[in-house]
């Protein structure tokens, strides 16, 4: 037997063996054996040739990772070199880092101290400020009338002024349901008073009294930073001139805590003095004083500086108000003098069987004149 026949997939039996041992091979079995050792002979030939393409691919890839290993070697040296190079850097940058922390907590602390001045400033002008909210009054007539040509006056509450014209007049009663009442009934006949030499009645109308009460009031205030106002001055005769000059004198000495003055006033009002300078600063220094002696003639007297404050009306809010025990009778005639025709509106008014009840306080203006009437508020 030849090495060819050894190496071979299909070992074919001599004639001995076809002829002394089962099972005997026909040509067509043969065929078929054939056949199907070429098929394994092909898979084993596909294996290896995927096995031969699985082996370069893998070379390929350590190669890859070879490659990428070598450039990760190099990274890593230069970035160890990199490191070694920027140690004094990174240094200097921590210490960059603390110089920026330390600067951060002085500026929270200086935000803060801003924001509790703001506060402070803030605080301030709301304190400067009246109140825009006034409270609610309830205003009656309490019979106080008095000639006047001014019908318009607005007195800020709780006193409050209104005109009555002749002809007419103001009851207020004790009760509120009284003079619900007596507006209901609106049209009233008094029946005069027969001792007064006049009989007959008269017919007076009731209407509701109707007053406009502030709402809301702002007041704007402006604080002088280079003004002082000087208070508890004393009554020396001297005249206004004098005491100025005085007080400028005085005043103008950087001894004193003081600088030019610009300006003097008196205010005639209340007898202060404002004074003006013309640098900053000066009056802030004395007003921290609070109290400065002064000499003025022969003696020494302490005058009290505090800040110049002056402020103006900048809105004023009013409300229509009905007086709940107060109600206007108008439509009286003149045909009675003023005390009886009080008197006779007064006793009708009272009695119950006309509605009426007790009176308070009553106002009457005769035809042809005219009153001027002082509502109060209502503290019952």
């Amino acid at each position: 037997m030849t090495d060819s026949e050894e190496e071979s997939f299909v070992r074919l039996p001599d004639e001995l063996t076809l002829e002394n041992g089962p099972p005997e091979m026909t040509p067509e079995r043969l065929q078929r054996e054939i056949e199907k050792y070429k098929e394994r002979c092909q898979a084993l030939e596909q294996d290896w040739l995927e096995l031969g393409m699985a082996k370069k691919a893998a070379e390929q890839k350590t190669q890859g990772f070879q490659r990428e290993a070598e450039l990760l070697r190099g990274k890593l040296e230069k970035e160890k070199s990199l490191s070694r190079e920027l140690e004094p850097s990174y240094q200097e940058l921590c210490l960059a880092k603390a110089e920026r922390d330390k600067l951060l907590q002085e500026k929270q602390k200086l935000e803060k101290e801003l924001e509790e001045l703001e506060e402070r400033r803030v605080a301030w002008k709301e304190q400067a400020k009246a109140p825009p909210p006034l409270p609610d009054r309830t205003m009656l007539f309490k019979g106080h009338v008095t000639e006047a040509e001014d019908v318009s006056a607005l007195v800020v509450a709780p006193r409050i002024q209104r005109a009555l014209p002749g002809g007419s007049a103001l009851l207020t009663f004790e009760e509120p349901e009284v003079a619900q009442r007596i507006l209901e009934m609106k049209q009233h006949e008094v029946k005069l008073d027969e001792s007064a030499g006049c009989e007959g009645r008269v017919r007076v109308q009731a209407e509701p009294v109707e007053l406009l009460l502030p709402s809301a009031l702002e007041i704007e205030l402006k604080l002088s930073d280079r003004c002082v106002l000087l208070s508890s001055l004393p009554s020396l005769g001297h005249s206004e001139e004098q005491l100025l000059d005085k007080l400028e004198l005085f005043f103008s000495k950087a001894k004193n805590g003081g600088g030019e003055v610009e300006q003097r006033e008196l205010l005639s009002d209340s007898g202060h003095v404002v004074l003006t300078f013309a640098q900053d600063g000066v009056a802030e220094r004395l007003m921290k004083k609070g109290r400065v002696q002064v000499p003025i003639g022969k003696q020494t007297y302490e005058l009290k500086v505090t800040p110049y404050v002056t402020g103006q009306i900048t809105d004023l809010q009013v409300r229509p108000s009905v007086c709940a025990k107060t109600v206007l009778l108008s439509g009286i005639p003149d045909i009675l003098d003023e005390e009886s025709m009080r008197d006779t509106l007064e006793i009708h008014f009272q009695k119950p069987s006309r509605g009426g009840g007790e009176v308070d306080a009553l106002g009457y203006v005769p035809v042809g004149g005219q009153g001027l009437a002082l509502f109060e508020e209502d503290t019952d």
